[in-house]
């Protein structure tokens, strides 16, 4: 009998710990999501306002391939950068995304995909090792050395995506465009990607890979090539 009474007890105990913690976890995530918010939420920008700007670059964050061409994410965010590069708020494009095998050429399939409605091949950058949202920022400041840049992402990341870049020190602005809907599973995960990169934007660890300086104002793209172009 007293040992029921205590496993019980136990039991009851371990939920309320539970609860505690689930409750702590809530509270600190909708917190932090609502303070990234709160943070870009003026450093987003209208399709109508980006010619009175001007940025070292617009950066298009990559979203996956679909045998071997743009998924419809990624395909949305390349319409939205030459849309922004065709107001002539910037000359140049900086493409980050994945390029860690070499059959998972996200940045490539990107510049093709620009270089192909007409946009001149030294015009864009390639970042191979933007293998998350935070490294992709890092590495524009420390690699590309860009002041300013307009982020081209879907709304649902782009809070994200500026506020990483503002902590590490760059002048970054939000294209506010979307069109395709999203599901809500997006959000979700985003909720706590936020999390992540709020703790990653405190401590500031270094990128999986950096590299020697290519400064994006005065160098070619072409550096950035790891095939021939015509």
């Amino acid at each position: 009998m007293l040992n029921g009474l205590t496993k019980s007890k136990k039991f009851k105990a371990f939920v309320c710990v539970f609860l505690g913690v689930c409750l702590v976890f809530t509270g600190l995530l909708t917190g932090v999501n609502a303070y990234v918010i709160s943070c870009v939420k003026d450093y987003m920008i209208e399709a109508d306002n980006l010619s009175q700007h001007s940025f070292d670059c617009i950066m298009v964050l990559g979203a996956g391939l679909w045998d071997g061409e743009p998924s419809p994410m990624l395909e949305e965010r390349l319409n939205f950068g030459l849309e922004a590069y065709n107001t002539g708020c910037s000359e140049k494009f900086l493409m980050s995304g994945d390029h860690g095998k070499a059959d998972h050429d996200e940045v490539n399939v990107m510049k093709d995909y620009v270089i192909d409605r007409g946009v001149d091949k030294d015009s864009v950058f390639l970042d191979h090792a933007g293998f998350s949202t935070y490294e992709s920022m890092y590495r524009a400041g420390d690699v590309f050395n860009v002041d300013k840049m307009l982020i081209v992402t879907q709304k649902y990341h782009l809070y994200r995506a500026v506020y990483d870049a503002r902590k590490l020190g760059i002048d970054a602005y939000g294209f506010n465009r979307e069109e395709l809907k999203y599901p809500f599973t997006n959000d979700l995960r985003e909720s706590a990607a936020r999390l992540k990169d709020f703790l990653w934007c405190i401590f500031k660890p270094a990128p999986t890979c950096l590299g020697e300086p290519i400064p994006i104002q005065t160098s070619s793209g072409s550096l950035t090539d790891d095939k021939v172009r015509a």
